[in-house]
């Protein structure tokens, strides 16, 4: 197969499901890595940094939740699908969260699943390849974001922030200054295929001022736009 084709990682411990995903992605013309438990595919996700990892949630070792948390957290920015038995929206909230990319419940038709694939390495596709390297810090007055340690910091002080409260306040502030609709937060924040509404971007922006604000029923540092979003002034 020519190098250039994507590399495609499968992590699921079923394996008439995993060889099955991986017959039709070869067949769709991807090169197909496996591994059948979570310490496994988190060791090849690290090494061989896949275009895409298809994820399963419940495996044995270490779960899709807490591999996706890792990745994150570690910078490893490609798309993740997870795949679930479990219909609750829960799992998928809180998949989503954690920084995957789209989800499938099974069972679901290989054709869907063939469609997501694409559809995640087309947007991929359209991410600056080269970009200058982002800064470690950014500091606004009393207010600081480390990067590094994915912490941000008041007066000094760590701030306990919820994961996409983390998320939302660095998009936010690697836009300052720009008005930023509550459909493109939603998009870059949650992914696209979140289905909770733009009541889901205000929720987090005012608690975001409940804690960076000085008076969060004025606040200065996030700015409503009325009509479009939010623009963030630092």
């Amino acid at each position: 197969m020519p190098p250039s084709q994507p590399l495609l990682l499968i992590v699921e411990d079923d394996p008439i499901l995993r060889e099955t995903l991986a017959y039709n992605l070869t067949q769709a013309g991807y090169q197909v890595l496996t591994a059948p438990e979570g310490p496994a595919g988190l060791d090849l996700a690290r090494t061989q940094r896949p275009a895409l990892m298809v994820l399963d949630i419940m495996l044995p070792g270490l779960d899709g939740f807490e591999i996706t948390r890792i990745l994150r957290r570690e910078g490893h920015n490609f798309p993740i699908l997870m795949l679930t038995a479990r219909d609750e929206e829960i799992d998928r909230v809180l998949g989503l969260e954690l920084g995957a990319d789209d989800y499938l419940t099974k069972p679901f038709s290989m054709r869907e699943f063939l469609a997501r694939v694409k559809a995640l390495l087309r947007r991929a596709a359209r991410e600056p390849q080269e970009t200058p390297p982002e800064p470690q810090r950014l500091t606004f007055g009393n207010l600081t974001l480390d990067f590094e340690r994915h912490e941000v910091r008041l007066d000094g002080q760590v701030l306990p922030l919820r994961p996409k409260e983390y998320d939302l306040l660095v998009f936010l502030a690697r836009h300052r200054g720009k008005v930023l609709s509550r459909g493109l937060i939603l998009e870059r924040v949650w992914g696209w295929a979140f289905e909770g509404g733009s009541r889901t971007v205000d929720v987090h922006i005012r608690w975001l001022r409940e804690k960076i604000e000085p008076d969060p029923s004025h606040p200065t540092r996030i700015v409503t736009v009325r009509g479009i979003g939010y623009r963030f002034e630092g």
